[in-house]
């Protein structure tokens, strides 16, 4: 089949344990023919022997032999699924607390979140969570699909309930009611995910699948400028290519144009792009996400690391900064700790200045804190040792996002939202 011409949505699921979200995404794989006869096959086998005399979908994603023992998602799992129209590539997220460095990792690339609640119990606080992780990756669509609704007579007065409980919470957030839609489900019946429900009538919105097939990515992709890092200075030892010097990277933000005027950072040059090109092949335009050489009209000093942005709109430049950082490492960020900060190709040491505040998840406020531990998401405020070109977050999410990198073992400890 022909998917040239369909568009990608990403999504994120969150979800608290047994708010039926690995049924969701099951039920629609099975509902879109996504699921082998071999997998369906294996998931009536697993019900079966579990005593169940209807098909368990959360099988279908939860793969590793712990999930399945403990009934839960532990790690993100990427899934992948389409319709005539779209293809959707779904990050099943953990949503225990324990686990909210993966929703963090595993949301950050998203355009749009669900986020199940389980009709019988409302709105909890890690609904709580899991809405503040989608304000603070500045996803642009969320979904909140209430779910079970089998379980609660399909009763209209308790889906208007868990809306307006939930409405409180967009309202402390940085969303409008706009970029929110509710949908009363039952993952477990098939009621409104890919099918209209006959047990809803009262519900005249769309099927879960419906919504999200209307949704453009033009719309939920972000608005920004921009931003040109380079990852690598093409020279040629050949003799037909023997003066050729391009510049190769990964283009974000926005496009850029075959004669657009530029400037160089950091020496703050400026030039003309001559040429864009992707393998043998060149281009008047570059869309955001392209991987593409660019040459220049002048001579200019480039390397790895330095960036082409279009004339008169220029990052920051700054050897300080203040972020939001969530710590998905179980060592403790201090004050005075030090640490590699990776910002795009770039890397520069940080020294950990002052951490400002804790902040709670649940919209309340922030309280004074000394260290951050795992999974806790805190302000921070950094030294580096050279300036890097960033934007906030809100207004680039590739130029305003970082991770720390442990100085003797590497691994990664915290993943960073620039003010």
């Amino acid at each position: 089949m022909n998917t040239e011409n369909r568009k990608l949505i990403k999504i994120a699921t969150a979800g608290s344990v047994d708010d039926g979200k690995s049924t969701l995404i099951g039920r629609l794989l099975y509902d879109t023919n996504s699921l082998t006869t071999d997998k369906i096959e294996a998931i009536a086998r697993s019900s079966k022997q579990r005593g169940y005399d209807y098909l368990d979908f959360s099988l279908a994603t939860d793969g590793l032999v712990a999930e399945r023992e403990q009934g839960i998602t532990i790690d993100v799992a990427h899934i992948y699924f389409n319709t005539k129209k779209t293809n959707f590539i779904v990050a099943d997220t953990p949503g225990h607390v324990e686990y909210t460095r993966n929703m963090v990792t595993g949301a950050s690339t998203s355009q749009v979140a669900i986020i199940l609640i389980d009709a019988r119990k409302g709105v909890i606080e890690q609904t709580y969570r899991h809405f503040f992780i989608a304000n603070l990756l500045r996803i642009s669509h969320v979904v909140v699909a209430i779910n079970k609704m089998d379980l609660v007579n399909y009763e209209e007065d308790i889906f208007l309930k868990i809306k307006a409980d939930f409405d409180a919470l967009v309202a402390k957030s940085d969303f409008n009611e706009d970029q929110i839609t509710f949908i009363p489900v039952s993952a477990l019946k098939g009621e409104n995910i890919t099918k209209a429900s006959s047990e809803m009538p009262w519900y005249i919105g769309n099927t879960l699948l419906d919504h999200l097939e209307i949704l453009e990515p033009s719309d939920l992709e972000e608005n920004s400028v921009a931003r040109f890092p380079i990852q690598y200075v093409v020279r040629p030892k050949t003799e037909a290519f023997h003066d050729f010097r391009g510049f190769a990277g990964k283009l974000y933000g926005g496009s850029l144009k075959v004669g657009d005027r530029v400037t160089v950072l950091p020496s703050g040059n400026e030039t003309h792009i001559k040429s864009i090109q992707l393998f043998d092949q060149e281009y008047e335009e570059a869309a955001a996400g392209s991987s593409i050489t660019i040459t220049l009209e002048n001579e200019v000093d480039l390397s790895r690391g330095d960036m082409l942005v279009k004339f008169k709109a220029v990052p920051r430049s700054e050897k300080q900064i203040t972020a939001t950082i969530c710590q998905v490492n179980s060592k403790e960020l201090k004050v005075g700790d030090k640490y590699l900060l990776q910002h795009g190709v770039n890397r520069v040491l940080a020294k950990v200045d002052q951490i400002e505040s804790r902040i709670h998840t649940d919209f309340s406020g922030f309280e004074k804190a000394d260290q951050l531990k795992l999974n806790d998401i805190g302000k921070v405020k950094f030294r580096l040792s050279k300036p890097i070109h960033v934007d906030s977050y809100q207004a680039n999410k590739s130029n305003g996002a970082f991770i720390l990198i442990d100085e003797g073992s590497f691994d990664t400890v915290s993943v960073g939202f620039i003010d």
